[in-house]
C-alpha cells in the first residue's frame, strides 16, 4: 500500500477528536477536518476545514476527494452516520479508514453477542464487505476505557464524592489508555498501512484491576469516607437480556450494562487485551511513576 500523507477526520471535537487531530499534526500528516454545515468550531490553522452534510453522500464524497484516509471520531449516538462515510469513502478513492471503535474489544466473540455493541459490530460488517468489494482498507483501534478521562469525568470512579464499584469484587485487570496514546496508536497505524491493514489494534498505556486503581485514587485523596459497593458481572449481563426483551427496552442501561461487561468482565471479555500492537505502533505505556502522574492530575478539583 502507497503512503498514506492526506487525513480527513470527522469528529475533531469530541472526547477522542482532540487529541487524535494533535497527534496527526505532529506526525506531519496533511489534515482535512469534516465539519457540519454552519457549525462555529475553530481549528489550527495547519488544518483545512471543510463543511459537510453527514446525510449526504454526495456532500461527503465531494469533501473525502483526494484523501488518503478517513478517521472518524464522532459519539456513539450517532454511530449510524459512518455507512454514509464509508460509502463517500469508497466513491472518492480512500484508502483506509478508521472508525469510531476506540474502546473495549468488540472483536471478541462473547462481547459481541451483547446487545449494546450491536451497532459496532454492525459496521465491522460493514467494513469487511467494502473491503471486499472496493479498495478501501480498514483498521480499528481498540484500547480500553480511556484512563484520563475515566478519572476527570467520574466515569471508572468518582474521587469527588468518594464512591467506586468494584465489579466482580473488582479484582479482573482491564487494558487502559490516555486520550494521548490514542491519539498516537491512530498516527502509529496510518504510518504502517500494510501491517495494520483490515484488523483490529490493541493499544493499552497499563493493565490494572479497580482495586488497584481506587488505592492510587485514596492516595491522593485520602481513604476515608468512601463509598464501595461490589457488584456482578453476570448480573448486569442478565439485566441487558432482561432489558431488551421489554416492549420499548431503555438504551441506557443496554448500553452502560454491557459496557461493565466489557471493561470489568476479565478475560471472558478480553477486558486486558492478550496480545498488544504497542510496539508497532509507537505507544510505550506508563510506568508506574507515570501511571501515578497521570491520576494525581486527572482527579476533579
Amino acid at each position: 500500500m502507497s503512503t498514506i500523507t492526506k487525513v480527513a477526520l470527522a469528529g475533531a471535537r469530541g472526547n477522542i477528536g482532540g487529541p487524535v487531530l494533535d497527534q496527526l499534526l505532529k506526525a506531519g500528516f496533511q489534515v482535512t477536518v469534516l465539519t457540519r454545515e454552519g457549525g462555529s468550531a475553530t481549528f489550527p490553522s495547519a488544518v483545512t476545514v471543510k463543511h459537510v452534510d453527514y446525510d449526504s453522500v454526495e456532500s461527503l464524497t465531494a469533501a473525502l476527494q483526494g484523501q488518503d484516509a478517513l478517521v472518524v471520531t464522532i459519539t456513539t449516538s450517532a454511530i449510524g452516520k459512518e455507512y454514509n462515510l464509508i460509502e463517500a469513502s469508497i466513491k472518492a478513492g480512500v484508502k483506509r479508514f478508521i472508525p469510531s471503535e476506540f474502546g473495549s474489544d468488540t472483536f471478541n466473540e462473547k462481547l459481541s453477542k451483547l446487545p449494546g455493541y450491536k451497532a459496532k459490530v454492525d459496521i465491522h460488517e460493514a467494513l469487511r464487505k467494502a473491503a471486499r468489494e472496493s479498495s478501501l482498507t480498514w483498521t480499528s483501534v481498540v484500547n480500553g476505557p480511556f484512563l484520563d478521562w475515566g478519572i476527570s469525568a467520574s466515569f471508572l470512579l468518582n474521587a469527588k464524592d468518594r464512591t467506586i464499584e468494584y465489579p466482580d469484587g473488582g479484582n479482573h485487570q482491564f487494558s487502559a489508555t490516555t486520550l494521548e496514546s490514542i491519539g498516537k496508536a491512530v498516527a502509529g497505524v496510518l504510518k504502517n498501512p500494510e501491517q495494520t491493514k483490515n484488523r483490529p489494534v490493541y493499544v493499552q498505556d497499563v493493565a490494572i484491576t479497580q482495586r488497584q486503581l481506587g488505592d492510587l485514587v485514596k492516595k491522593f485523596v485520602g481513604a476515608d469516607g468512601w463509598k464501595e459497593t461490589v457488584s456482578s458481572i453476570d448480573e448486569a449481563v442478565q439485566q441487558v437480556w432482561d432489558e431488551v426483551k421489554k416492549a420499548e427496552p431503555n438504551p441506557g442501561p443496554v448500553f452502560f450494562g454491557t459496557l461493565k461487561a466489557a471493561i470489568w468482565g476479565g478475560d471472558a471479555y478480553n477486558s486486558r487485551f492478550q496480545k498488544l500492537d504497542n510496539e508497532l505502533l509507537g505507544i510505550k505505556g506508563l510506568s508506574p511513576a507515570e501511571l501515578e502522574a497521570v491520576v494525581a492530575k486527572n482527579i476533579p478539583k
